[in-house]
């Protein structure tokens, strides 16, 4: 798999820093604000076409008239930040493969969305996924579940905007504040402008950026150091290469089953009840266009993982062959990814441009989708309910006076960001803290049919308690006992040890070397198990609270906000089989069901017939702690 030359002494690593600071040269900054231009370029077009026609269905849900691909490739890049592409190579350069099998949870991650929460969704023609807990539950769940999302994007969008930013500065030079003030205003005006359609075809041109840097790196950097099959090679000596760790401790780190099964509700917070997904989601023209986007990101996924594992051992070759210099060595891991490109690249202009580039489409891509999500949230579940009455006009201008004023608190998040030191790996923590009650909540509404509001609320506070009880404690346990794999880096302008790799569900934190006790075992527990124990807490503590509550007993209970879990797993039977259980045939989907409820009242309350979608019980009302058989009525609007 040899590709390209054997390298010479003249592409060594520079030496010192001021080296790879002048490695970024005019040339590269051209690439660099040619992304910032055509961005904001594809954003002023989707603003100004039909200027003074938009509807706030357009901002929010580009009139629900998207095609698979973009939403496709938009669903990819919401997640895809400067900080996952600067984490996972430096993952696999200082710890192997292991992280690989991550991909392997992104089947279910995905299949699971595709089939249970895009059809509960699309079907009610909701606009944001906090209605679906209103609908199940009452407004007050509503509220809270808003909240919390709004509260979780808040602390997450100025770091992932800063992050990068202060990585960048400390290895090129490249000024922080101008890239964070410009990134921010640039996102932002598209944002409010453009509205969703304006951010999907965004996020479509920003997704081809981040591949087309990341190849170039694999392709220049295998090139150098004598190819692929070399690269291999030189992994495979020093132990880079992991094999399939079948350790069920969910104490441990990394292991196959930590990362293909505890992965999977990593990927169910994120692409299956984020508002910032279900967005897209919901935008798709038809429900089978959604679920084909779904499936579509599945290979991509696999892709985007292949080349940041490739990355990483083209890196650990490269510096096999070419050893750091002390001041790289000493440098932040999160800051290694960078000094590798600007080593790699130096002599090349315009790919060193090429990469950053790549690194702030990532940014551009996630901050873009949190703007255009906060707004609709706030203005779908916090303001309409309460002014109803909004003229469509008066709505639009709020929506996009909304994105934008969401713009103008990232850059301040960023500003705090800058003054939080040690505590920013616990700010980007809390994305994925929260992320697991959220899924949590919603699986309890879609799973259990006995579960009311009292349950809904007490279990959600119970699984945020939970969450930063263990998130936050397993932080400064760590930062107490001093068990970062590499020390600080003296210079002001570096990054904690972990920051890149905290991110989404506190990526990759730190090795713990000794086998902890008591409270601090618990504080062990890998990342990738957070999302299942947090969500668990939630769905044990609400169905117990329910219960204890008197169930749904006198409360209508609408069939199309539940997915009927038994049902479904007694129609896998044969039908012999279903007829000795006298169980009913479920063999018609709720993909049949094409009914939708196109009208809505302007609180979010679904109106029109919706009196012949309430669960209708074969026997009786719903009595505590039941699971009633619902039928579901073929009705024709």
């Amino acid at each position: 798999m040899s590709v390209g030359m054997t390298p010479s002494a003249s592409l060594s690593p520079a030496s010192d820093t001021s080296t790879v600071k002048s490695a970024f040269s005019l040339v590269d900054y051209v690439v660099f604000i040619l992304l910032l231009v055509l961005s904001l370029a594809i954003g002023l077009y989707h603003a100004f076409r039909g200027w003074g026609k938009h509807t706030i269905g357009q901002l929010q849900m580009a009139d629900r008239q998207m095609s698979c691909l973009p939403v496709a490739l938009s669903l990819l890049a919401t997640f895809q930040s400067a900080v996952a592409i600067l984490g996972v190579p430096s993952e696999i350069y200082r710890f192997g493969t292991q992280y690989w099998f991550l991909g392997c949870s992104y089947f279910l991650g995905l299949l699971i969305p595709a089939h249970i929460f895009i059809p509960i969704f699309y079907r009610l023609h909701l606009t944001s996924a906090y209605e679906y807990l209103e609908l199940r539950f009452n407004k007050t769940v509503r509220v809270c579940g808003t909240m919390t999302f709004i509260f979780q994007m808040v602390i997450y969008m100025g770091v992932v905007l800063y992050a990068p930013s202060l990585a960048l500065n400390a290895v090129t030079g490249f000024d922080l504040w101008l890239s964070v003030l410009t990134l921010g205003i640039v996102c932002a005006l598209y944002t409010a402008l453009g509205g969703l359609k304006a951010v999907i075809w965004t996020d479509v041109f920003q997704t081809l950026v981040m591949f087309l840097g990341q190849l170039a790196v694999i392709i220049v950097g295998s090139a150098k150091v004598g190819g692929l099959g070399r690269v291999w090679d030189l992994a495979s000596q020093h132990g880079r290469i992991s094999g399939i760790e079948l350790d069920p401790d969910p104490f441990v780190r990394h292991t196959f089953w930590t990362l293909a099964f505890g992965g999977v509700f990593m990927m169910l917070s994120l692409y299956g009840v984020n508002q910032a997904q279900v967005q897209r989601y919901l935008s798709s023209r038809t429900e089978k266009a959604a679920i084909l986007s779904c499936y579509s990101v599945f290979p991509c996924q696999q892709v985007v993982l292949c080349m940041g594992c490739l990355i990483g051992l083209v890196m650990f070759a490269y510096y096999k062959e070419y050893p750091m210099s002390t001041q790289q060595a000493e440098a932040a891991p999160d800051q290694f990814v960078l000094y590798f490109v600007m080593d790699l690249l130096n002599g090349l202009p315009g790919l060193p441009g090429l990469f950053v580039a790549c690194l702030f489409s990532g940014s551009l891509s996630t901050i873009s989708s949190a703007f255009n999500s906060l707004a609709t949230v706030t203005m779908e579940d916090l303001i309409r309910p309460w002014f109803p009455h909004f003229s469509e006009v008066r709505a639009t201008m709020l929506s996009r006076i909304l994105a934008f004023g969401y713009g103008l608190l990232c850059l301040g998040m960023a500003y705090i960001s800058s003054q939080m030191g040690p505590v920013l790996q616990a700010a980007l923590s809390i994305f994925g803290m929260v992320g697991g009650p959220l899924l949590g909540l919603f699986c309890l509404g879609m799973f259990f049919p006995c579960a009311n509001p009292s349950g809904a609320i007490v279990g959600l506070l119970a699984g945020l308690i939970m969450a930063f009880w263990i998130g936050i404690g397993s932080i400064v346990t760590r930062m107490g006992s001093g068990m970062a794999p590499l020390p600080f880096n003296g210079s002001s302008s570096s990054l904690p040890s972990n920051l890149s790799t905290v991110t989404m569900t506190t990526l990759m934190p730190s090795t713990i070397l000794s086998r902890p006790t008591g409270l601090q075992r618990l504080y062990s527990l890998s990342y990738l198990w957070y999302s299942a124990h947090n969500s668990t807490t939630v769905i044990v503590v609400g169905l117990i609270v329910s219960l204890l509550t008197g169930g749904m007993r006198g409360r209508t209970l609408n069939p199309r906000t539940i997915y009927p879990v038994l049902p479904r797993l007694l129609a896998l039977l044969p039908v012999s089989c279903q007829k000795r259980l006298h169980c009913r045939s479920y063999s018609q989907d709720l993909s049949e069901d094409t009914t939708v409820f196109p009208e809505k009242m302007n609180n979010g309350v679904l109106k029109g017939r919706r009196d012949e979608a309430l669960a209708v019980p074969e026997e009786g009302p719903v009595h505590q702690g039941s699971s009633p058989t619902f039928i579901l009525q073929e009705t024709s609007l």
